[in-house]
């Protein structure tokens, strides 16, 4: 049990890495922006790919931020029937919940497979003057996202069920006296 855990933990570690990392394409979408504003307004040279650019990297950061979500336990949750029932019964409410993030990740993985996978391996671009590979890279990455997002959920579900019900507890109050 002791090895699945450490398995456990290094999916999140991964996870981790892989969403904080994304927030510093925030950075660059800034700096995009500066960079139009400066050729447009002060060189009356604007630019074809500064827009669709920032609109490319904002949905990595979008898509990302919900696997961030999900792991930071920050997602949505009716706390008002969570916070009065007892260990086991979030323990069944989180069942639930894993259950929902698993049925909607099989569908939409599912639906939307053939057209992911048709607009990599076509490379299908935007379709615009500068014509960037939006479909081809980011319809993965919604099938990618949303099947690590049901991971983490299982993940998040699985350490609940094996921890001793304090830690849950502690994390609340850590939470509380950060904010």
């Amino acid at each position: 049990m002791l090895y699945f855990i450490k398995i456990l933990n290094l999916i999140e570690m991964l996870f981790s890495f892989l969403t904080k990392s994304s927030f510093f394409i925030l950075l660059l979408i800034i700096a995009t922006a500066a960079f139009e504003i400066v050729l447009r307004y002060f060189f009356n040279s604007p630019t074809l790919w500064a827009n669709e650019l920032a609109l490319w990297l904002g949905g990595v950061i979008y898509l990302t931020s919900g696997l961030y979500a999900m792991k930071a336990r920050d997602h949505i949750r009716i706390t008002i029937l969570y916070d009065v029932v007892s260990r086991r019964g979030r323990l069944f409410l989180d069942f639930i919940s894993t259950l929902c993030v698993a049925g909607f990740a099989f569908g939409l993985v599912v639906g939307g497979w053939d057209s992911a996978y048709e607009s990599l391996s076509s490379w299908e671009l935007y379709g615009t003057a500068w014509n960037p590979p939006i479909p081809a890279t980011i319809k993965p990455l919604i099938i990618f996202v949303t099947i690590a997002i049901a991971v983490q959920s299982l993940i998040n579900f699985i350490k609940d069920l094996v921890s001793d019900g304090d830690s849950e507890t502690e994390e609340t109050d850590s939470k509380a006296k950060v904010d």
